[in-house]
């Protein structure tokens, strides 16, 4: 099987936005990962639509939007017009979960749901067979350029063996601290997808760095 690398838009050089746009549409990346911060269910805000639909303007590729908001069931059609094709939402931010994500499906979207570092993978039991996506936070959310937090082995583990018993076709979705050192572990222990932010931006060359990502990534799997 072969792993998905999503670098986030977060961390790219907004100055030059399109420019790292068209550098994700030639990489080996699969996905764009979008973070849309509110500054109320995250310590930070991040951007919104005008932003979202100035890389869905330029991306050939998914756009894989994670809301860290308070409210999300308001503006999920919103995101989905503004071009997300994934959608994923916070399980700490959903008082109806069950409710959001059946708004996710009938908007036609992929249906996410993330978790923060405290959260057991537990709380998706009654849900996780009608999910397409679990986006496990790595470390806690509202920032880019975090310390990879290590408990996120043994989380991912334990999610995907909750995957197998409620026979759930939900892909793991990895957010926080990825990188080099750690990638090829977070597949081993059943990660799908993994999102990369700081690795790729900050680094000389971030399309061989993603290149980098996938084919260690894909020689685990």
């Amino acid at each position: 099987m072969s792993v998905l690398i999503a670098p986030s838009v977060l961390s790219a050089d907004f100055g030059n936005l399109e420019r790292d746009v068209k550098m994700i549409n030639d990489s080996k990346a699969d996905w764009f990962h979008v973070d849309v911060m509110d500054g109320v269910f995250v310590p930070n805000i991040s951007f919104g639509f005008p932003v979202l639909k100035a890389v869905k303007k330029h991306a050939r590729k998914p756009l894989d939007v994670h809301l860290m908001i308070v409210n999300p069931d308001q503006y999920l059609a919103a995101f989905a017009d503004a071009g997300a094709s994934i959608i994923s939402v916070h399980y700490e931010a959903c008082t109806h979960l069950h409710r959001t994500i059946q708004k996710m499906r009938q908007l036609g979207i992929l249906a996410g749901v993330a978790i923060n570092p405290h959260t057991p993978v537990s709380v998706l039991s009654e849900v996780i067979a009608s999910i397409d996506v679990v986006v496990l936070m790595s470390v806690n959310p509202g920032f880019g350029g975090q310390s990879f937090i290590r408990n996120t082995f043994r989380k991912t583990e334990d999610l995907k063996n909750l995957i197998i018993q409620k026979n759930s076709g939900a892909k793991i979705e990895i957010d926080g601290g990825v990188d080099l050192k750690n990638a090829s572990e977070l597949v081993r222990c059943g990660a799908d997808i993994l999102v990369a932010g700081n690795t790729v931006f900050s680094s000389t060359s971030p399309s061989n760095t993603i290149a980098i990502l996938k084919e260690t990534s894909t020689h685990t799997a």
